[in-house]
């Protein structure tokens, strides 16, 4: 499994809209609307690197009123963020 998360960047005043239509979308773990440079914060999962970027950010990235996103993947193997 592979998980990510994508900031992503909206028209102005369409966050909480952005936010709900991505919550419902196939792959996406959460979906949360924010302050701060970015606007909504998705964590997506998915079986492969490849999957995730053809299908689960594609996805996303249609949703109506983005204007942008990152998406950063997981680096450890676990899916979470690891402690010391």
């Amino acid at each position: 499994m592979v998980e990510a998360f994508m900031l992503i960047q909206t028209e102005v005043g369409r966050a909480e809209v952005v936010a709900k239509q991505v919550a419902a979308l196939p792959g996406v773990l959460s979906s949360e609307y924010v302050t701060g440079p970015y606007d909504v914060v998705v964590r997506v999962t998915s079986e492969t690197m490849r999957t995730l970027q053809a299908d689960i950010v594609s996805g996303v990235q249609a949703v109506e009123g983005i204007t942008r996103t990152l998406t950063c993947p997981i680096a450890n193997e676990a899916g979470g963020l690891e402690t010391a």
